[in-house]
């Protein structure tokens, strides 16, 4: 069943048409991709089918009743409310629901009121709630938060970042469970292990439709199963996810040019013989004449304007960066504990790890830009630092894009040579007619091209790339890989993308427990299925004491990590006994859960309920509080 659809679609800004004549239908639980090149129209076209945009022309059919909600890239949040009360907001329905319930029980408490019409509505109103998820709800909220790294549920979130405004927005929409979600880059602003998480949510948990608008590859793999493009304002569709989308439309493309092919040698053949002088005296004759004028009339199709990165080196010695026994605090947390590391020319680290890590810090100490608190940093002979920070903070939004990389001149100097700005931005995808646009009319991936045009206009031997492809589009993705790899460029890249990282990076800088930071050889995947193997025996089961040898892992690090302080009597002797308490309290937890689970306790016995779920909530805090315990104590053995 066909859940929303669109026809003749047409949406111009100013002289600019972002898409035309265009059609697109998502039906009952199917997930698609839509892809394109930055500045194409995605977010437009994601709201135009959201109804938060008004299209110039065509029409967009919801079906009746059908729940439709979109994540927005910069979503507006009401400062004054915390972050579990937005979550729950969005369970309006539900809310209302268990407000009803909790104020028939208080009734029932009191006797207050005729105890048979009571019982009878707060039946009504406990299958009203089940219906609508069941009592667990707040719940799934606390939870969601939690796997989108939301730590201050209750806080208020006008202070927040955008990133974490951008996580609670997501987690909203996806306890909601709309019928059919619409995710502009859901995973701008998510760490590696969140991303993963929310492929999996997606993928094998979430019920409803999805429309995913998104440049990380791997998701689009893992999650659609159809890929829409939207390319010079037609909408293209290929069935499967980012694999298939590039084989189909490498298909088309061939079978576009051989068109044209034909094409030109048909008007070669017609303009030769108009040329002759052909009178139309007859209706044949004047046919071949109209079909003449009309293939020298058609325009070709315009070729995709793609980016075609240069980096200009400088020279340097075979030893680029040293950081000695770096260790450093910020706020009274220590971000980075003696960490050791030496690069080579030619190597390219992927930093990860959780948000608020220190990762961004950490360039930023390498750059001098803050101090350390101890531990040396040294660069390389003939060394130059280029840094491309995560808020693009180089560019002027008040200027154009023409004046914000070369000011008001007509000619720049790029790798020894003076070349005119039209053809040098050309690289990064800049047609001339949009040189004169503000930085602030741009999309997200429009201003990070900017900012690359900028930083590479430098010469420099080092990189430093604070999540340089966020908001890139895929395109643009290709080229700044192709240009660390085929450079031999040295560099270090934050970075959520994990194709990304598989493709560049030759190693990986892992920031850990306790301000480590380990260095693993190789690329993402590799470190990826290391990690496993290190975690695997803490969850092969709670009843194994911390005396489990840990498995080797296939990325080994390059540098023995520091041990924390040994365990004394008294904690050993709590280690031993935690896994017996924490199957003790799983057990009361699992009868309090089945006693909830009874559809009879609602109607026969609803003075117990209250009572019930605050002890499954005490149950499940303790449980929690046990488990974190004693991966802290067996992570010391």
């Amino acid at each position: 069943m066909t859940l929303a659809s669109a026809y003749d679609l047409k949406l111009a800004f100013g002289t600019r048409v972002l898409f035309d004549d265009a059609a697109i239908t998502i039906d009952e639980g199917e997930r698609v991709g839509l892809v394109g090149r930055n500045g194409t129209g995605k977010s437009s076209l994601a709201k135009v089918l959201a109804g938060r945009v008004t299209p110039d022309a065509g029409e967009v059919v919801h079906r009746n009743g059908a729940s439709i909600e979109y994540l927005e890239q910069r979503p507006e949040l009401p400062a004054d409310k915390s972050a579990r009360q937005i979550v729950l907001g969005g369970l309006d329905k539900w809310s209302k629901a268990k407000a009803e319930y909790d104020a028939l029980l208080e009734r029932l408490e009191r006797g207050d009121g005729d105890l048979g019409d009571l019982i009878e509505r707060q039946t009504e109103a406990a299958a009203e709630v089940e219906r609508l998820g069941g009592f667990d709800r707040d719940h799934d909220a606390e939870s969601m938060l939690a796997n989108l790294e939301v730590s201050n549920i209750d806080a208020p979130v006008g202070p927040m970042s955008g990133g974490e405004r951008r996580r609670i927005a997501l987690a909203r929409l996806l306890v909601r469970q709309p019928d059919l979600a619409i995710l502009d880059e859901p995973t701008n602003h998510l760490d590696l292990d969140t991303i993963e998480w929310l492929e999996q949510h997606l993928a094998k948990r979430y019920r409803g439709a999805v429309l995913l608008i998104t440049h990380d590859r791997y998701l689009l793999d893992a999650v659609v199963s159809r890929t829409v493009e939207l390319d010079d304002r037609v909408l293209h569709s290929y069935a499967g996810g980012w694999g298939a989308f590039l084989e189909g439309k490498a298909e088309r493309t061939a079978n576009d040019d051989r068109r044209e092919a034909n094409r030109q040698k048909f008007v070669k053949r017609e303009v030769e013989w108009l040329r002759r002088g052909p009178k139309a005296r007859s209706t044949k004759q004047q046919a071949r004449i109209d079909r003449a004028e009309a293939a020298i009339a058609a325009k070709p199709r315009a070729k995709e304007r793609t980016a075609a990165l240069e980096l200009d080196t400088t020279r340097q010695g075979g030893r680029v960066l040293d950081l000695r026994g770096l260790t450093i605090e910020l706020g009274g947390r220590t971000l980075v504990r003696e960490l050791e590391l030496a690069m080579v020319r030619g190597e390219r680290l992927g930093i990860v790890g959780p948000n608020g890590c220190g990762k961004t810090t950490l360039l930023r100490t390498i750059t001098g830009a803050l101090t350390p608190t101890a531990g040396a940093i040294s660069l390389g002979k003939n060394a130059e630092v280029a840094y491309l920070d995560q808020s693009r903070s180089m560019l002027n939004p008040d200027e154009t894009v023409h004046e914000n990389v070369s000011g008001l001149g007509t000619k720049l100097t790029f790798r020894d040579k003076t070349v005119d700005i039209r053809s040098y931005l050309a690289r990064f995808a800049f047609p001339p007619a949009r040189l004169r646009e503000k930085v602030s009319a741009l999309s997200g991936g429009e201003k990070a091209r900017v900012a690359l045009a900028m930083l590479l206009l430098r010469p420099s031997n080092l990189l430093l790339l604070d999540e340089p492809t966020n908001d890139l589009d895929v395109d643009t993705l290709g080229a700044l890989e192709q240009m660390l790899v085929e450079s031999d460029a040295t560099a270090i890249v934050v970075s959520h993308d994990r194709y990304f990282l598989d493709r560049v990076a030759t190693g990986i800088l892992s920031f850990e427990d306790d301000g480590r930071v380990i260095k693993y050889e190789g690329a993402y995947e590799t470190f990826r299925r290391g990690r496993k193997k290190r975690e695997a025996p803490r969850k092969e089961t709670r009843k194994e004491t911390a005396t489990t040898k840990a498995v080797q892992p296939e990325a080994e690090p390059s540098a023995p990590a520091k041990k924390d302080a040994k365990l004394s009597y008294k904690e050993r002797k709590e280690l031993d006994g935690l896994p017996d308490a924490i199957e003790k309290k799983e057990a009361e937890l699992g009868a309090v859960e089945a006693k909830l689970a009874d559809p009879t306790l609602y109607a026969e016995r609803g003075d117990e309920v209250k009572p019930l779920l605050e002890e499954r909530d005490s149950l499940s805090a303790e449980v929690e509080r046990l488990m974190t315990r004693w991966e802290e104590l067996e992570a010391r053995t």
